[in-house]
């Protein structure tokens, strides 16, 4: 159910601190945590502690909470003295997602090529 954490779900196992992270922020509805595989410099994936599958059903169904996502993406690229970055959310398999939880990669500390990938 959407809300509810997710025994299989890795972003829920590290939520709930099954899973160790190197957490760079913390609220009371969000995680943020370097990437195991980064891809810049800085390279920091952003959660809503609640599981929601992606970034779409996130907005759905608790809208404020998607605002919250994005608002820490914003604090985590001031603590990481970002002055330009890139926020990405990958919804389904062929966007590259991998990880059925909802999340935003705040990636920056290089020149970012536009198109991505």
């Amino acid at each position: 159910m959407a809300g509810e954490p997710q025994d299989d779900c890795l972003f829920c196992n590290i939520v709930g601190g099954q899973v160790p992270a190197t957490v760079v922020r913390e609220t009371a509805t969000t995680l943020a945590f370097r990437d195991i595989n980064p891809q810049a410099p800085t390279h920091v994936l952003v959660i809503p502690k609640a599981h929601h599958e992606n970034a779409a059903a996130l907005a759905a169904a608790a809208p404020e909470l998607a605002a919250d996502v994005l608002r820490e993406t914003q604090a985590v690229a001031e603590d990481e003295q970002l002055d330009s970055y890139r926020t990405v959310f990958n919804t389904g398999s062929g966007a590259g997602q991998t990880v059925w939880h909802a999340h935003a990669h705040v990636i920056g500390g290089r020149g970012l090529e536009w198109p991505p990938g």
